[in-house]
């Protein structure tokens, strides 16, 4: 899968961009940091950003461990991480600016001493609390899996894991409650999960609606997501609730999924930096997937928020390239009509990619000078041979070598029996609406010349041909 390395670029500038619009500060941050067990060593101050991080300050400790990390810019809020010599690091909170956190290389969260922050008192208090209650919560599940087949321990210990959790979301409700103007309470905020009620049932106590609760869950999953504090893309859990909405509360299908992404960039209005974040990293994502069809998503989210200039960040260039791209990918997106063709074969006799009368038509771009072709078109035509008449498949052959003795030759050598043709003076422009930067290329076709699969292996052809064949038997 092509890897474009103009939206690498992008999302880098945009790190960047966002890390710049904090104005400067005459007091700027100064986090003080004591670590004993340490001395005389390096240590760095990073950020999350979405699923990345990013180091922002480094120091060294002196003789007894203390060091300080000071500039003179505001620090954008967000969890950080103070990372040691050995990768290992700790996490805390950047929304005050100046305070002080005291620690040991035994263990940084249980030991950690916080001054001058209320914030990071409550994160490591709650850090602290979720370890033990995981702890606790773990020996229940190792006692549950030891007395599975005990039907009354099984019953008591699902009641403490219910009451475990309670307690969590008691603790949670608490923060919230008592300081509800925390970039903390906020986290805690946007961590929590729907409270799903019960499905509906009629008068005999049966559900009436199996999908009420799954549906309720997916409506309300953002409820308690501020898209307007742009402090949460400091985090990772903005990021993973994104990721849990697209990648496991909707549907597989593009259709399906252009509507979840819609649902998050319109959200993500609400503040300019998270409305940035959330197209690049959505049209990032799906443009170099390799799930075959997603790249219809990145087509939608081109052609709605950057090509209509939504996208206030990117430059005249950048559209340019964008365009480009949509331009080659819209022709062979999953459903539409393939581009016809007209070319000859190795004695001239034009053929129309649309004059294909099959059920099937497989359409293949290959070069006998390229070393995959040499084993997979063979491969493709032992698989035609044998099912042809059967499965009632063609193959449209398109060769793109210039030199025709060749092609010939590598037709002739492997009895290349369907049909062969070659664009031998670059009439069709065949490369854009194909989008062909490599060889073979496989297209799969229905039998009003649709696009059902592209870029298979000879195996994935016989696999999608045998799966529309069992979709047909079930139908009738």
């Amino acid at each position: 899968m092509k890897k474009p390395i103009w939206i690498a670029a992008m999302l880098a500038a945009i790190c960047i961009l966002t890390s710049s619009v904090f104005a400067k500060d005459a007091n700027g941050y100064e986090i003080k940091v004591h670590i004993e067990g340490l001395r005389d060593t390096g240590l760095y101050l990073g950020n999350h950003y979405g699923d990345k991080q990013y180091v922002r300050d480094t120091i060294r400790l002196d003789q007894n461990g203390w060091g300080t990390f000071k500039g003179p810019d505001t620090l954008p809020g967000g969890i950080y991480l103070v990372i040691l010599p050995n990768k290992t690091y700790f996490e805390i909170l950047a929304n005050e600016q100046k305070f002080t956190i005291e620690t040991d290389t035994i263990d940084y969260v249980q030991h950690m001493k916080v001054s001058g922050s209320l914030e990071n008192k409550l994160f490591n208090d709650h850090q602290k609390y979720i370890i033990e209650k995981s702890k606790e919560t773990q020996l229940i599940k190792v006692r549950l899996d030891a007395n599975k087949d005990n039907k009354d321990s099984v019953a008591v210990l699902r009641e403490k894991l219910n009451s475990a959790d309670k307690e969590v979301k008691a603790y949670h409700l608490k923060i919230v409650t008592d300081y509800p103007n925390t970039f903390m309470a906020k986290i805690i905020k946007t961590m929590a999960e729907p409270d799903v009620p019960e499905a509906p049932k009629d008068a005999n106590g049966v559900i009436t609606d199996s999908t009420f609760q799954f549906r309720y869950f997916k409506a309300h999953f953002f409820d308690n997501v501020d898209f307007g504090d742009e402090r949460l893309l400091r985090t990772p859990i903005f990021q993973s609730k994104i990721k849990t909405y697209t990648q496991q509360l909707t549907v597989p299908l593009p259709d399906s999924l252009i509507q979840s992404v819609d649902t998050i960039i319109i959200k993500a209005r609400a503040n300019k930096e998270v409305f940035k974040y959330c197209v690049a990293t959505l049209a990032n994502f799906y443009e170099t997937s390799n799930i075959m069809g997603y790249d219809k998503v990145f087509v939608h989210i081109a052609e709605n928020y950057y090509l209509t200039k939504e996208a206030f960040w990117a430059d005249s260039a950048l559209q340019a390239k964008i365009l480009e791209r949509v331009m080659k990918i819209k022709p062979n997106i999953l459903g539409v009509p393939a581009y016809d063709m007209h070319m000859p074969d190795t004695a001239l006799k034009m053929h129309k990619l649309y004059d294909v009368k099959a059920k099937y038509t497989i359409l293949v771009f290959w070069d006998p000078t390229c070393s995959h072709c040499k084993t997979e078109i063979p491969k493709l035509s032992q698989y035609y041979d044998s099912v042809k008449v059967s499965k009632n498949i063609e193959v449209f052959s398109v060769g793109i070598e210039s030199d025709i003795e060749l092609w010939k030759k590598f037709i002739r050598d492997n009895k290349l029996k369907w049909i062969n043709v070659s664009d031998l003076y670059n009439n069709t422009n065949f490369r854009n609406y194909y989008d062909i930067y490599s060889t073979p290329v496989i297209y799969l076709l229905d039998e009003q010349k649709r696009i059902i699969a592209k870029r298979l292996d000879t195996d994935k052809v016989r696999d999608f041909i045998e799966n529309e064949e069992k979709k047909e038997k079930a139908k009738k």
